[in-house]
């Protein structure tokens, strides 16, 4: 099972909602973002100009680089959903995950001492159908949740429906493969990653 996100670029109007509603679900601390969305252009020459905004967060990647340095397995795959996640029990704050995560998206916090990032709400999981709260109160409708290895999922359907040439993943600095799916069609703007979230990746 690879449960994760697809995000349909084509949609997304670069409101914030998924991050604020992302703060609220798990009352994240002032400062501190597990979804942040980053502004990918304007490009070109006017009147020929493409701009989109590219939402990131955990990868929910195959092969996590955090759950292989992790020195006390505090960072592991839930068997049952697939989800990479954090026992805060466990987590020493060492920040060892920190560095083998190239996506920048964990991060310490200060006042518990235990890595923290995106869960895809895993703590609704016993829902009757469970959806992360950005997935939930994205305005656009272009977040999509679902199992991967479900063709009947919400998320497989997506993909099938965009096309494999309209579906792109975060650049891939090692055989980390990244769940993650991002839909961008022509029509909309070319596939680049921000400058500066490249910068941020140190990619």
């Amino acid at each position: 099972m690879r449960n994760c996100l697809v995000i349909d670029l084509d949609r997304c109007s670069g409101c914030d909602s998924c991050t604020a509603a992302c703060k609220h679900e798990n009352s994240i601390d002032l400062g501190v973002y597990y979804n942040p969305v980053f502004t990918v252009g304007p490009m070109g020459t006017f009147p020929d100009i493409e701009m989109y905004w590219l939402p990131m967060q955990c990868q929910q990647c195959e092969n996590p680089g955090c759950i292989e340095v992790c020195p006390t397995g505090a960072s592991y795959r839930d068997e049952e959903s697939g989800v990479v996640l954090v026992n805060a029990d466990d987590c020493i704050g060492c920040e060892s995950c920190l560095t083998g995560c190239p996506f920048n998206a964990r991060m310490l916090n200060k006042n518990t001492n235990v890595v923290e990032k995106c869960t895809l709400c895993f703590h609704r999981k016993n829902d009757e159908n469970w959806e992360p709260a950005c997935v939930h109160n994205c305005c656009c409708g272009a977040r999509i949740f679902g199992d991967l290895d479900d063709p009947e999922s919400a998320a497989s359907k997506a993909i099938a429906a965009a096309g494999e040439e309209n579906c792109h993943r975060l650049t891939d600095p090692g055989d980390l493969r990244p769940a993650t799916v991002y839909i961008l069609s022509p029509k909309t703007a070319t596939w680049r990653e921000s400058p500066e979230l490249m910068t941020r990746l140190a990619l």
